[in-house]
């Protein structure tokens, strides 16, 4: 199974590495360089083995390619997957980090990486220590831009912005019920940017600590994930991990547009058209999304200030969400189909 997934693959380059001492697989997946280095973040968590991963570092791999190719950024797209077992000590699991460091300084730049799911700033400055200098996002006192969390929300919340807009011919939150899965760094820095326009937000969540801070101390709704699919709300936006659009949740949705952080929202690329059919309108997650990546990149190989990043992430969500709004409208298609047919033009034509 494994050899027929990298076949049926259209990337570059799959590195697969066992790690002896902690019987973890480093998976590192380079889908295109035609616009530039891959870049992408380095995931880490358990699997149900090793199909799993690779399946997950292929399809997030060239998620990135289309992340950048949409307002043609001078990147390729990359990622990197680690799975660990579940029981992994913190000692094993630093020095598991400066293997994979290792792995990406031997690549000579190939693939440059930053924090994902599992993974930390400070996660970042171990990698660093042997991947240096094709690793980002590290924290600041290691001389980095520490976690590209809150401006992935940045773009995440421009993108609310722009579909309330096409919605509703306006594009103020106040009063606007958003609905937001996943509290983590994205989640949660879209949550504050919500509560501070003035929306009306709810979140769902699965971790106690979590839970409890956000609805007993921020004071908002919180939904049980048995009902995610079924409350009311103007914003359905997922941040926390993909796959959760499929036909059946799609059924059940009770709002007007969904518009979230997490990778790869479908279980299946024709989930698009089940959505469309319903009359709720998709933000693909790899236009909005890309506030972190493109921040982190801009603030430390391109000289950008905070300001200027956070200016250029809202500028650069906005432009290319209206853009794919407006093609899917003019050719009657699904939003997902026009963000990959401008990608797909970006990515033919010459460097």
């Amino acid at each position: 199974m494994i050899d027929s997934l990298i076949k049926q693959w259209d990337g570059e380059n799959v590195i697969i590495r066992h790690d002896k001492p902690t019987g973890a697989w480093i998976i590192i997946a380079v889908h295109s360089t035609h616009l530039g280095p891959a870049v992408g973040g380095t995931r880490m968590k358990s699997y149900s083995d090793l199909e799993a991963a690779l399946t997950d570092a292929l399809r997030l791999a060239e998620g990135m390619t289309y992340k950048f190719a949409v307002p043609a950024l001078p990147y390729g797209g990359g990622k990197a997957v680690i799975a660990i077992p579940p029981d992994i000590d913190e000692k094993s699991r630093a020095d598991l980090l400066r293997r994979h460091g290792a792995l990406i300084h031997q690549l000579g730049g190939l693939f440059m990486t930053g924090p994902d799911v599992g993974i930390s700033s400070a996660d970042m400055d171990i990698i660093a220590e042997t991947g240096d200098p094709y690793v980002h996002s590290r924290t600041e006192a290691a001389g980095g831009k520490g976690s590209p969390g809150p401006f992935t929300a940045l773009g995440v919340f421009t993108g609310v912005q722009v579909a309330c807009e096409n919605l509703f011919d306006d594009p103020s939150l106040k009063g606007r019920r958003i609905l937001v899965q996943g509290t983590g760094s994205v989640g949660g820095g879209l949550i504050e940017l919500l509560g501070a326009a003035g929306a009306k937000v709810l979140f769902s969540e699965v971790a106690e600590d979590a839970i409890k801070y956000f609805r007993d101390e921020v004071g908002l709704e919180f939904v049980l994930p048995e009902n995610l699919y079924t409350t009311e709300c103007d914003i359905f936006a997922p941040c926390a991990l993909g796959g959760i659009l499929s036909y059946e949740t799609i059924s059940q949705l009770d709002c007007k547009a969904v518009v979230g952080g997490a990778n790869n929202q479908f279980a299946v690329p024709k989930d698009a058209d089940s959505l469309q059919a319903r009359g709720i309108l998709y933000a693909p997650d790899y236009v909005i999304n890309i506030g972190g990546a493109m921040a982190i990149m801009g603030m430390e190989t391109r000289g950008w200030t905070r300001d200027q990043a956070e200016e250029e992430v809202a500028a650069c969500v906005r432009n290319a969400l209206v853009k794919v709004f407006e093609l899917a409208q003019a050719e009657g298609i699904t939003t997902a189909e026009a963000a990959h047919r401008i990608a797909e033009l970006n990515l033919s034509m010459d460097k």
